[in-house]
Parts: structure tokens; C-alpha cells; sequence
């Protein structure tokens, strides 16, 4: 027998709710950098392409996570991107420098085939204009071409080109990072916030009950952190609805148990960015608050060093779809992932939208080579909460023990979050602990438990195991039997280093 800890009790009430939680949460990123379109999501060349050029067996795996806002086409390539160059006939589009991440940009997928292919996907299209060399004119035209209805000059142009319905397009971001000095057209936060002020407006004039997402501080380690979100939500005024958040964990002290306590800096950065949202609310007289967008969010260390120092190179261009930070995850990296979502789950009030960052090859879930797939192990992770997202997310009062990290404080051993839906109970469980079992028990008041559901456990057999080309089933989500339930409570023994996600029908 292995080493147990203390058990970890969880206190759950059926009237004690959050919020509902906004399925936009489980969202992704579809950005031109490296292959995460091309020879990802669209490869005309493969043998699995369908009629569109989109290969077969990378949609059909994206299903399985069942994303719903998908954000498009950036990331920093948006901050250098003419919308214009990806529509219309393929054969007239020109070929782009692209300066965000230094390489060509052929054009052959854009908005044309992006809208489209959220609707074959079921996705929610959540569209960015470039607002670092773009204007409020561009932005405006690219509201109207992808919602002005046919019998409009926009709404013509897209009828010409294929589509004479609107797509409504409701959720939009007005730019990406431009607190950071890397972004293309970087500047001051009062400047961004006019820029995007004014974007917005001239958006609205199309589309006026669009959604809106500014750009936050998008690292809480730049010194412009937290004067940049202030300044954004003091000076747009009425009309924002979302402030954009960007967070990757990083691990390169190679440290289990500091990393994967991680999510407790994300705990702290979404409630000092609710903090920040109500006081601007408060200070303005706002009819509310701001929410939380926070449209990327990953692990990302691995391949870190090689694309700054990409970055950081003068106008030197790396031809079409190079290979950029595509990230091999392991066990830990799974499990850190998992810790975003708790969090999320945990502030449902506060965060309305969140995307994986990215969706295929670049950080991501998926991995291609030639007409092979890979799945990674954070996709285990996504799918296992996102299967189970629906519903309402219950305060978390628990009780259990804990250690101490240099970079995060006190951190829980066991991290979790619950859903109440209207069928069933779920609970998601991290056991941060390498060596020992994490006894749960688990009450619910106000409902009864019927029996046990489907219940999955993804753990391996080391914090680095990975899935490889040649070894792809090492780390994957399998059933969990590792737990009991009564009428009021369930009893759950969650392995070392392990993630469970549980379902417990209700009765009645």
C-alpha cells in the first residue's frame, strides 16, 4: 500500500451557486502562426481532406473537445493582418509577410473559410480586428462584411463571393496584447483604449448589439501590470463587456509540486481582475461590470527560449508554416491545464469566455505528422471537463490539507471544482501530491445522489510521461472504479498525480 493523506472534505450545496456556466468558457484559438491552420486544421493535401481542404481526422478529434467559441485569426498575427487578403476568389489572394512570427502567409485560409467552418463545426465565432496597424475603417468593414445583410455593399461583396446569408457575428475582440512591446503597433494603454473606443463605436454602427473584448493586461509580470487593465476600464467607459486575460504556466525550474500549484496564481489573477472591473463599475457609475475573457491560457515553456529568440530577429522570414512552439505535454503539464479549468469553473460569475490557446500543432491538444495524428495529454484533460460543463458551478468549500510553494504560498493537495446539472452532479479532482492517495469526501445538500456515472481518472506513470509517435497511449483518460456514493455523499480516492472527473446521477 502507497501513502495516504489526510482526507479532503467537500461541502457542497445545491442552492449555493456561482453562476451558470457560459459554455463559451470551453473555447479555443485558431491563429496563422506556425501549422495550427495550415497543416492543421486545413491541408488540401492530405488524404483526409474533405471537400474544403480541412482535414477529416483533426476535425473529427476537435469534436470530441467540443469547443464552442473559437477565436480567429489571432494572437499577435492579427495585429499585422489585412482581413481583406482572405477573401474572395483563392486564386486572386496575395501572398503577405507575415511580421508577427516572421514567415509567408499565403492567404488561402481566411474569413471565407474560417465562418464557414464554425458552422460545419458548431463553433461560436469569436472574430479580432487588428488594431495595431488596422483602423476603426477596417474594423467596421469587417463587421459589415461578415453580418450586413445581402442588398448592402458589404453584404453584396460576400454574396459575390459565395455567401449571401449573414453569419451574425456577435462576439469580437478589439485586438490582441498591445500592452506588450512584441505586439505590431504596441502602444500606451490610453491610446489603445482610444483606438479601441473608436473601433467600437464605428463596429456598433453595423452590428450594435455586438459583444466587445479590450485587451487587459495580458501578463500580470509586465511592469505596465495592473495600470494598463486600470486605465482601460476607467477610460472606454459604458459599452465594454469583457476585459481580455492571457496566461501560459511555465515550469522551467522543472519543479512538480511549485508547478503544479499553479492555478492558484490563475485564482489570483482572475479575482484581482474582478476586483478591478467592479471598482471601475463602482467609480464610473457603469451599469456593470466588465467580465473576464480570458481568450489564452495554456502551458507553454518548452519551446519558449527558440520562438522569442525568433521573435526577437530582425526582418529575417522563415517560408510557409513553420514549426513554432509546438509543445510536447506530459503528465504534469495535464494536470496544470487542469487547474485553469478549476479555476474557471470556481469564478463562473466572473469569467464568461475562455479559449485553449491553440487548437492543432501550435500548444495544442493535437499533433500532426504527414497524415498522422497525435493526441497529446492535455487533451485528455479538456474533453473530460468539457463533457461535463453543463450546469451551474457550486461554491467549493473544502477542507483538507495543503503545502507551502515558494512562488504560489499555500497551496491545497487536492484542487477541485463542481457542476450541479439539471441530471447530475460533477466533480472534478486534481491529487497534486506525486506519491500519496488523496481521500475526497464529497456532500451534497439539497439534492440526493442516485449511483455512480461515468467516472474517468487520467493520471501515467511519472510527472513527465507523455504520449509519443511511437508510444501514443501513455498518458490517457481510462475509467475510474476508485469510489462509492450514498444518498447524500460520495467517497472518491483519487491517485497520486492524477486527475478524476466523476458523475453522480441525481435522484428524483
Amino acid at each position: 500500500m502507497g501513502a495516504t493523506l489526510t482526507p479532503t472534505t467537500l461541502e457542497l450545496d445545491a442552492g449555493d451557486v456561482v453562476a451558470d456556466v457560459d459554455p463559451r468558457v470551453f473555447g479555443g484559438l485558431l491563429e496563422h502562426m506556425g501549422r495550427c491552420v495550415y497543416e492543421g486544421v486545413y491541408e488540401p493535401t492530405s488524404a483526409h481532406a474533405d471537400e474544403h481542404g480541412c482535414r477529416t481526422d483533426v476535425l473529427d478529434a476537435l469534436r470530441e473537445l467540443s469547443f464552442t467559441a473559437v477565436r480567429y485569426p489571432g494572437g499577435n498575427f492579427v495585429s499585422g493582418y489585412d482581413w481583406r487578403d482572405g477573401v474572395g476568389p483563392r486564386d486572386q489572394r496575395p501572398e503577405r509577410l507575415d511580421r508577427a512570427w516572421r514567415c509567408t502567409e499565403s492567404n488561402q485560409f481566411g474569413t471565407d473559410e474560417f465562418l464557414p467552418l464554425c458552422e460545419r463545426m458548431g463553433w461560436t465565432p469569436m472574430m479580432a480586428v487588428n488594431l495595431g496597424t488596422g483602423t476603426a475603417d477596417d474594423a467596421r468593414d469587417l463587421v459589415g462584411y461578415v453580418n450586413e445583410p445581402a442588398g448592402t455593399h458589404a453584404g453584396d461583396w460576400r454574396g459575390r463571393n459565395g455567401r449571401a446569408a449573414a453569419y451574425g457575428v456577435d462576439l469580437w475582440c478589439l485586438g490582441n496584447e498591445m500592452d506588450g512591446p512584441w505586439q505590431l503597433g504596441h502602444t500606451d494603454a490610453s491610446e489603445y483604449t482610444r483606438r479601441a473606443r473608436e473601433a467600437a463605436a464605428a463596429m456598433r454602427e453595423v452590428s450594435p448589439d455586438i459583444e466587445v473584448v479590450a485587451c487587459g493586461s495580458s501578463d500580470p509580470n509586465l511592469p505596465s501590470h495592473p495600470a494598463w487593465s486600470l486605465t482601460v476600464l476607467d477610460e472606454f467607459g459604458e459599452g465594454l463587456d469583457y476585459l481580455s486575460l492571457h496566461r501560459y504556466a511555465r515550469n522551467f525550474g522543472r519543479r512538480p509540486r511549485e508547478y503544479l500549484g499553479f492555478g492558484v496564481g490563475v485564482d489570483a489573477q482572475i479575482e484581482e481582475s474582478a476586483r478591478l472591473c467592479e471598482e471601475a463599475r463602482a467609480r464610473h457609475g457603469l451599469d456593470r461590470a466588465a467580465r473576464i475573457s480570458f481568450d489564452e491560457w495554456n502551458v507553454w515553456y518548452k519551446t519558449a527560449p527558440q520562438t522569442l529568440a525568433r521573435m526577437a530577429l530582425p526582418a529575417r522570414f522563415g517560408g510557409r508554416a513553420p514549426h513554432l512552439i509546438e509543445e510536447v505535454f506530459n503528465l504534469e503539464d495535464a494536470l496544470v491545464a487542469a487547474g485553469f479549468l478549476t479555476s474557471f469553473l470556481r469564478h463562473a460569475d466572473v469569467v464568461r469566455v475562455a479559449n485553449l490557446a491553440q487548437m492543432v500543432n501550435v500548444i495544442a491538444p493535437l499533433l500532426t505528422k504527414g497524415d498522422d495524428l497525435l493526441v497529446q495529454s492535455i487533451f485528455h484533460t479538456f474533453r473530460m471537463f468539457s463533457s461535463r460543463r453543463a450546469g451551474d458551478s457550486l461554491r467549493v468549500t473544502a477542507v483538507g490539507p495543503a503545502y507551502e510553494t515558494r512562488r504560489f504560498g499555500t497551496v491545497p493537495e487536492v484542487d477541485l471544482a463542481a457542476v450541479l446539472g439539471p441530471e447530475a452532479l460533477h466533480v472534478f479532482a486534481v491529487n497534486r501530491n506525486l506519491t500519496a492517495t488523496a481521500p475526497l469526501e464529497v456532500g451534497l445538500a439539497g439534492r440526493s445522489l442516485d449511483r455512480i456515472g461515468p467516472c474517468e481518472v487520467l493520471t501515467g506513470p511519472h510527472p513527465r510521461a507523455r504520449n509519443t509517435w511511437d508510444d501514443p497511449h501513455v498518458v490517457e483518460a481510462a475509467p475510474f472504479a476508485g469510489l462509492s456514493c450514498t444518498a447524500g455523499s460520495a467517497e472518491l480516492h483519487i491517485p497520486p498525480l492524477s486527475l478524476v472527473a466523476a458523475t453522480f446521477p441525481l435522484a428524483g
